[in-house]
């Protein structure tokens, strides 16, 4: 009986985890990788750290090399050749070597497509300037490091991760920074009141940010080129570096005749196959499901094509035996100058497109035990299904250990675990590494308060007379930084001041971090008064919300 000869079209996560995996499942079968560029295996994510330097070394972004491959695995890898046509009635791929131009057709039994996608460009005059660039493999990074200067003008075009990797690089390295964001803020998956320290940090660093923005043209003036702005104004750069997504590399599975969703991405089962049983596809180039709701997603990170290729090569081999991908709920994170940004499951704004009922929370806890030296603040944001308490996604930014809870709260909606579960979650404690009751726990609490109708929250201050807004932050707290239009009380004061509030108004409390406005709140409903308190306080309001003062403030006994 011939071998099964299995051919795979692209490498790097998804391609090669598929064909790694099926050698160690079947050592006979004959595995052949397609690769165009030069690289068969190199850590992509890794590219822009090497721009700035803190990845020193460019040979370590290569993790495999066909060599490697060939002794390891018995893996026939083929670089540079390039697939131009599937014949899927005859079983078979046409290929061209990109060096000697020769095409031949290669056979297959079972063919995974996993070529990824590439970086979008607008179509706009000037865009093939040759100091306009985007970032997806070793010789763009080798082209943008060779370009580099201390004191040049660099323009980064999207504020999603790669953009802010980017963007913090070429920063250390001594460039002046644009930001060009088509939207209001960075990372625009994510919810704008946990973002806003993100955006702080870019102002903090002289990063010059140009939101709700983008290019219509470049000219190139001599050694300057001038980039026009939908609003009329020019921007004078020296380079200018696009990362405003990516399309799928999905070309050849269409011509092929393959389903593919609306946004161009291959169509797969829960085995990863696509419409043509004998056909595979996995990362960035397919369409999966979301893990709670089954609804068809996209999902672009290396974590997820791994894993989708092992289930690929399972299905083949192992057959009963194999487990399905379950979905992805799309765990990511981003640095930017010190400050971590981090999310996964649902996001609210998600979930408002969805038309899915939906509650959130907003807390802050430090990551440590704060009066253990290097404490800094985590705001988390905790979204939950109201019917049943189940956990739908989080987002938490700080400057330490938003890691780790991001992770907790990823395994604890794959588990579907509830608000109620996260208030009794045991976790790691001892003051260098965490708090007794650690911020999850806290969110949990928080929840579970709204839930039990301890506390009404609310995520703004509205601009309405008819409402006091009672503000009970400290004194030198609300003295540095005063909220027009507040009643000052201090939480201390607070039940030896209740005359100075109108019982027949409803009060919304606020202080800088949510927590001691729900003790006020406590208070004040069990004093007859209609309360209601900011959730995660005026530490995460942005500036152009009334009361948007992200004034950072020391820990204090009540806060």
């Amino acid at each position: 009986m011939n071998p099964m000869q299995l051919l795979v079209i692209g490498g790097v996560a998804g391609g090669l985890s598929f064909a790694t995996r099926a050698r160690r499942l079947n050592e006979e079968a004959e595995i052949t990788v397609l690769e165009r560029g030069p690289d068969i295996s190199f850590a992509n994510c890794g590219l822009p750290y090497h721009i700035g330097g803190e990845i020193p070394n460019r040979d370590s972004l290569t993790i495999q090399t066909p060599e490697n491959l060939k002794e390891m695995f018995r893996l026939n890898v083929r670089i540079n050749c390039n697939a131009l046509q599937i014949d899927r009635e005859k079983k078979r791929v046409l290929v061209v070597d990109r060096i000697s131009n020769e095409q031949e057709w290669i056979s297959y039994d079972r063919l995974m497509l996993a070529p990824g996608a590439r970086p979008l460009m607008p179509d706009i005059p000037g865009v093939n300037d040759p100091a306009v660039f985007t970032l997806r493999n070793l010789q763009d990074m080798d082209r943008i490091i060779e370009m580099t200067r201390p004191g040049m003008r660099a323009v980064v075009v999207g504020g999603g991760y790669v953009g802010l990797e980017l963007l913090e690089q070429l920063h250390k390295k001594g460039l002046r920074i644009s930001l060009v964001q088509l939207h209001s803020h960075v990372l625009t998956y994510f919810d704008k009141r946990v973002i806003q320290p993100l955006q702080d940090e870019l102002h903090v660093n002289g990063i010059e940010t140009w939101f709700n923005n983008h290019f219509t043209a470049f000219n190139r003036e001599g050694d300057v080129l001038k980039c026009q702005l939908a609003t009329g104004d020019v921007l004078e750069a020296d380079m200018v570096i696009f990362s405003i997504g990516v399309r799928p590399e999905s070309d050849l599975a269409r011509e092929a005749g393959l389903v593919l969703s609306e946004a161009g991405h291959i169509v797969v089962n829960e085995f990863m196959q696509t419409s043509d049983p004998d056909i595979y596809a996995a990362g960035d180039v397919v369409q999966t499901r979301e893990r709670y709701f089954g609804q068809r997603v996209a999902v672009a990170l290396a974590g997820p094509a791994n894993r989708q290729g092992r289930v690929a090569a399972d299905h083949i081999f192992l057959q009963s035996l194999a487990q399905p991908y379950p979905g992805s709920i799309g765990t990511s994170i981003v640095r930017l100058f010190g400050m971590v940004a981090a999310g996964t499951g649902w996001t609210e704004q998600a979930l408002v497109e969805s038309s899915r009922s939906y509650n959130t929370v907003t807390v802050h806890e430090h990551q440590h035990a704060s009066y253990y030296p290097g404490a800094e603040m985590i705001m988390l944001k905790l979204i939950w299904e109201p019917e049943t308490g189940i956990v739908l996604g989080a987002q938490a930014t700080g400057r330490d250990g938003v890691d780790k809870r991001i992770d907790v709260l990823a395994t604890a909606i794959i588990a579907r675990m509830t608000i109620d579960d996260l208030c009794h979650l045991e976790l790691a404690y001892a003051p260098p590494f965490g708090t007794a009751r650690d911020i999850i726990n806290i969110a949990g609490f928080a929840a579970t308060n709204m839930r039990d109708g301890l506390v009404q929250l609310i995520n703004y201050i509205p601009d309405d007379p008819a409402v006091q807004i009672l503000d009970v932050r400290p004194a030198p707290i609300a003295k540095k930084a005063p909220l027009d239009g507040a009643i000052h009380i201090p939480y201390a004061t607070l039940r030896k001041n209740l005359g100075k509030l109108d019982r027949n108004r409803p009060v919304i409390v606020i202080c800088m971090l949510g927590r001691t406005s729900y003790f006020a709140a406590r208070v004040l409903a069990q004093k007859g008064f209609h309360a209601v308190s900011l959730s995660g306080g005026l530490r995460g309001l942005g500036s152009t919300e009334k009361g948007g003062l992200y004034a950072p403030c020391s820990p204090c006994a009540t806060c």
